[in-house]
């Protein structure tokens, strides 16, 4: 136990006077300026993010806290630090506040292992007393169980199954003879500058209702004003590569988000070729690149590829077929993620001379973004260039007049595409790459080949009205 008085020359960390305060009506009581602190999800035996409560004296006098303590005592989850100053039973006593000032509460939180593994919800609360009374503030955290893989490499076929997330802790390994394999509705965790390396075969096959996703540890928030989730800021870690010569890849209803970069799909071998098959993906929001692929076949279907620092789609080498696919760039700076994309447009063609053979089709696609020109073609000759773009819009200042651009839609300054293209989440926006209502998206897709694929990202039925739209969303009226 610690008696103490709290001065401005005592603080470890400095407590300023707040406006607010200065406006705040007459209490007798000090204040906290939340009711309750509640912090996302955290992993067992991991820890959580430091938050920060503030506790006010908004009278015009010194106001005294007899006494400060954490409910749960030294058995809590809860860690609780009071201006700088901590004690092992989070109990304080004799706490001065200045007139017209406050003070901080540091609380933190480490969840014991469970006995279940659905996610358990904790509380406690920390408790002020004064000569008026006491007054609580209500700490709540949701435990979760996981599965921690620390720096591993698979030597044999192995398969994840969905029962527990997986935290990846260091890069997780496939070795060249080895296959992984993702059960649906597995989770997998990275932390920052963690990356799946495959070396063998990867095969991620979710179901519409069981999705597996990839994404950063972070669960907590940024505590700007509108508090924003780690999830939506890029970079939160490495990313997934696909660097057997000989691989065959298969990922099906899969999320892969906010890390560096999303698939780096490579082969340096000439001798062979791999192939990768995506189908109902959303990759989004990646710091440098959202798909690469180098020399490799590679299909993607109904999926939604959005959002990247530098090319969204890179293609240098092999076959790439894309069906009903947004591929769209709006990426750019924010309070929480303050870098711009670069120059580099959404879907880049690269036919070099040292790479394989190329070829690319598109289908009932959108290739769209931020920047004048989205697409770009760099080949010797590119009115020889093998490729077939059919039915799908494309974003240019200036259409591409080559043989293979066939019941193409280019841009208009006029189109609004999309149902938002930005974040602003005071407003509880976000991107939402859903046609908008007056989207020439809509009815541009060739019938035919929806009928191949009837459901859109979402589940919703392209086929319903008898006028498809390009792109992996359909438009569904209000």
């Amino acid at each position: 136990m610690k008696n103490w008085i709290l001065t401005s020359f005592l603080f470890v960390i400095v407590v300023v006077a707040c406006d607010d305060a200065l406006e705040a009506p007459a209490d007798k009581m000090p204040s906290f300026s939340v009711d309750t602190l509640s912090f996302d999800t955290v992993f067992t035996t991991v820890g959580s993010a430091t938050a920060k409560v503030l506790v006010y004296n908004r009278q015009s006098k010194p106001v005294t806290i007899d006494r400060l303590k954490l409910a749960g005592g030294s058995s809590s989850p809860f860690r609780i630090n009071v201006d700088g100053f901590t004690d092992k039973e989070h109990l304080f006593e004799s706490i001065t506040i200045r007139a017209k000032d406050s003070m901080y509460i540091f609380v933190e939180v480490t969840v014991d292992p469970q006995q279940v593994d659905n996610p358990v919800l904790l509380q406690d609360s920390v408790v002020i007393t004064t000569s008026e009374g006491s007054k609580r503030l209500l700490l709540e955290a949701y435990g979760q169980n996981m599965k921690v893989l620390r720096s591993l490499t698979l030597h044999a076929d192995t398969l994840l199954d969905a029962g527990l997330p997986y935290l990846i802790q260091g890069d997780l390994v496939v070795d060249s003879l080895a296959t992984l394999r993702l059960a649906p509705g597995v989770q997998l965790y990275f932390h920052h500058n963690s990356n799946l390396l495959v070396y063998g075969h990867l095969q991620a096959e979710g179901t519409f209702e069981r999705p597996i996703s990839m994404r950063g540890d972070r669960l907590d928030r940024i505590g700007f004003v509108t508090p924003v989730p780690y999830n939506l800021v890029a970079g939160q870690w490495g990313g997934v590569y696909l660097l057997n010569p000989r691989g065959k890849h298969v990922l099906k209803h899969v999320t892969i988000n906010s890390g560096y970069v999303g698939i780096y799909y490579v082969n340096q071998n000439k001798q062979s070729k791999p192939s990768l098959e995506i189908v109902n993906c959303r990759i989004h929001n990646f710091l440098f690149y959202n798909l690469v692929a180098i020399n490799g076949d590679m299909t993607v279907v109904n999926s939604a590829i959005t959002n990247s620092g530098g090319y969204t789609v890179y293609l240098n080498g092999g076959k790439h077929v894309f069906y009903h696919c947004t591929i769209a760039n709006y990426f750019s700076n924010s309070e929480a993620q303050s870098v711009n994309r670069d120059k580099a447009p959404a879907f880049m063609m690269m036919s070099l001379p040292r790479s394989f053979p190329m070829e690319t089709v598109v289908y009932n696609s959108v290739i769209a973004g931020s920047a004048q020109n989205e697409l770009s073609l760099a080949s010797r000759y590119a009115s020889q260039y093998k490729a077939d773009f059919h039915y799908s819009y494309i974003k240019r200042a200036t259409a591409l007049e080559l043989p293979f651009f066939n019941h193409v839609r280019w841009s208009s300054v006029r189109d609004t595409l999309f149902t938002s293209v930005q974040e602003d989440l005071p407003k509880k926006q976000y991107f939402n790459f859903i046609p908008d209502s007056v989207s020439p998206l809509r009815g541009l897709a060739n019938p035919e080949v929806a009928q191949r694929y009837p459901l859109d990202l979402n589940g919703r039925d392209r086929l319903a009205d008898g006028a498809p739209d390009a792109g992996a969303y359909e438009w569904v009226g209000r």
